[in-house]
């Protein structure tokens, strides 16, 4: 019982080491076998086979009375078990994608309003809304634009620039 306790306690050391040392062993047999061991040899999947073997003959142990050989065939069961759970998760995760972060072309069309005047021809200052967040851009404009007016944005010529006009009401 004492071998399983130890092997399941590695396990579970091996998977806090995993946090630190995350991809430690991944791509380090890339290729191997056809590629049919991609994925299943990362870290958190070995802690997870050897927590899992580990407690899972200590419990079989304890509960059945069972010798170390048919402990270790049902914490090995289990072991396999985890670690598949343990490689589809983690696949899921990375397969995971999020939205398109914002550019600046989804700022043209966008309304704001002046912070700083803008003088004609010259550079003030505009608060917009881009992906929900509030961001104040450097703008310019054919003709000048007071303080507190709401503009539209009509082209981003830079990721910290913006032309913009006057919206008439």
């Amino acid at each position: 019982m004492a071998w399983f306790l130890g092997l399941g306690i590695t396990g579970v050391v091996l998977l806090a080491l995993s946090l630190v040392f995350d991809g430690l062993l991944d791509g380090v047999f890339d290729g191997a076998l056809g590629g049919g061991l991609d994925g299943w040899l990362s870290l958190p999947v070995v802690a997870g086979f050897l927590a899992m073997t580990g407690f899972g003959g200590v419990i079989t142990q304890a509960t059945t009375g069972v010798g170390p050989v048919g402990a270790a065939g049902v914490g090995a069961l289990t072991g396999v078990g985890a670690a598949w759970l343990t490689y589809r998760f983690s696949r899921a995760l990375m397969r995971d994608r999020t939205a398109a972060a914002p550019t600046g072309d989804d700022l043209i069309g966008a309304s704001g309003k002046v912070v700083t005047a803008i003088p004609a021809g010259g550079f003030g200052e505009v608060l917009l809304r881009l992906g929900g967040q509030p961001v104040k851009l450097a703008a310019r404009s054919t003709a000048p634009v007071p303080l507190g007016s709401e503009v539209w944005v009509e082209a981003a010529p830079s990721t910290t620039s913006v032309l913009v006009r006057p919206v008439d009401r």
